[in-house]
């Protein structure tokens, strides 16, 4: 990472949207492009013995490589002995992490109100002779699981419920007993929160949601700054090939750049809807970590330096919520979270998740905010007739 921080110029104070512009560029060369294009090589040439950086595509790329010097670059600034590896999906980061790290015999906390395909790891942990101890992101619940852990999982902001919980605090209390904390920063994307400077081991995201921010690229990455275990997850990584293509991950560098314009555009917005939708009798259960009064906000206000894009509340019926998702005009009725357009869904869909059967799940995209929210108060009285 210092060789990408050298070549961008990019300072350890440098603003958001200076990193992210400038992060993982290579140094200049006369003549070639500021950012590569992407390298599509099975492997490379290697006469004699190897001891290049480059062997074989399953192990190695020159995309990824700048990919990753971004990611770390955002995740932690300035920070030299921080290691990033990038994946095929955010399932194949969180999957890396989880899967090679811990053993027959182990114990590990994961939150029991995170992304719904953590209970199916948790079922895969379990077969492997994993104790798997759960409890909600709010309050800090995981904290009194802790003793005789190998790992704590943390997800802040929970998806889709948006409560918070004190990174630092239980990584404190987590390794004060000897166990590795990860953080799935998904949500928060590392221009809302940064793990690492929060104690945690890794962190860890799904790419293809705000980091990415188009809708066009599935991508994940761990972030760590312990070199032994991120020797493992590099390991895991290879041995499962759970890798990104070039495009993808020079798609994903790309998308950087306009990161920080996104997120702010993104987050401004979600705190105006939010506060428009406080104004509707037929809304509750409304979570936004930026609302003062949320129950979240308190301890988010300490730990994240931007509260995310992602809206929730609860419409009255199941019937209702639908009416409102399909009266939606700047709205698309899709999954995933973190794009430029803005997307919603009733989350109950898909069975995984402990929620109302009226509850909607909205992540703003990058909108006129006068547009979309008008368009979000209208779908609702459409859908109240």
């Amino acid at each position: 990472m210092s060789d990408s921080a050298a070549a961008g110029g990019i300072g350890r104070d440098a603003g958001d949207g200076t990193r992210a512009v400038r992060a993982g560029l290579p140094e200049p060369v006369k003549y070639e492009p500021t950012l590569p294009g992407p390298v599509f090589a099975a492997h490379f040439h290697l006469p004699g013995e190897a001891t290049g950086p480059y062997k074989y595509g399953r192990d190695e790329n020159p995309t990824w490589t700048h990919l990753e010097n971004a990611i770390g670059e955002l995740e932690a600034p300035g920070q030299d002995r921080v290691e990033t590896l990038v994946f095929a999906s955010g399932m194949a980061a969180i999957s890396s992490v989880l899967f090679s790290q811990l053993r027959a015999g182990d114990v590990a906390v994961l939150p029991d109100d995170g992304y719904q395909v953590l209970p199916l790891l948790r079922e895969q942990l379990t077969a492997f002779g994993i104790e798997v101890r759960t409890a909600p992101t709010g309050g800090d619940a995981q904290f009194d699981l802790l003793d005789g852990a190998k790992l704590l999982w943390m997800e802040t902001p929970s998806n889709p419920g948006l409560d918070v919980c004190d990174v630092r605090r239980l990584a404190e209390a987590a390794h004060a007993r000897g166990a590795l904390v990860a953080v799935d920063n998904t949500l928060a994307s590392p221009l809302g929160q940064r793990p690492l400077e929060l104690g945690a081991d890794f962190a860890v995201a799904s790419g293809t949601k705000q980091l990415t921010g188009h809708g066009d690229v599935l991508l994940g990455y761990v972030a760590g700054t312990d070199a032994s275990a991120m020797a493992a997850v590099r390991r895991w990584r290879k041995v499962v090939g759970a890798i990104p293509g070039p495009m993808e991950a020079w798609l994903a560098h790309r998308s950087i750049a306009t990161l920080q314009l996104r997120v702010d555009r993104q987050n401004a917005t979600a705190l105006t809807l939010a506060q428009a939708l406080r104004e509707r009798a037929d809304v509750t259960g409304l979570r936004y970590p930026g609302l003062p009064d949320d129950p979240s906000y308190k301890i988010a206000s300490q730990q994240m330096r931007r509260y995310g894009c992602v809206v929730s509340f609860t419409l009255p019926t199941r019937t209702r919520a639908e009416r409102f998702l399909d009266a939606l005009r700047l709205v698309d009725d899709a999954t995933s979270f973190g794009g430029v357009r803005s997307t919603a869904e009733r989350r109950g869909r898909w069975g995984g998740d402990a929620v109302p059967e009226g509850f909607v799940r909205l992540s703003v995209g990058a909108e006129d905010p006068e547009d979309l929210v008008a368009d979000v108060l209208r779908a609702l009285d459409e859908s109240a007739r």
